[in-house]
């Protein structure tokens, strides 16, 4: 019997399932984690697209001077946050249990 018949078989099948578990993997991964606008912390805010250290703070002083945001879209009363920003970050962020859309 052929030798590299032989090991054939099971070369081919370990191949199959490597690339299935490559195929699927992306779909078992948990969703990224939205970021909570209402409790998050400067640190945490620029982890959003486009989100520096002053507009992070300037969301952080907006939430404290005028209390809880209640709807995700009030982040464009911070300056700096406009309608370009606000698309990119919509889907990244929360205001917790609740929301209203």
């Amino acid at each position: 019997m052929n030798k590299y018949l032989v090991w054939s078989v099971p070369i081919r099948l370990l191949m199959v399932f490597l690339v299935g578990i490559f195929l699927i993997s992306p779909l078992l991964a948990a969703p990224p984690k939205k970021v909570n606008i209402n409790t998050a912390s400067v640190a945490e805010l620029q982890t959003l697209p486009r989100i520096g250290p002053q507009i992070a703070q300037r969301i952080v002083d907006f939430r404290t001077k005028n209390g809880k945001f209640k709807r995700v879209e009030e982040i464009m009363k911070v300056r700096g946050i406009g309608e370009k920003v606000f698309e990119e970050i919509k889907d990244k962020i929360t205001v917790g249990s609740g929301e209203s859309k």
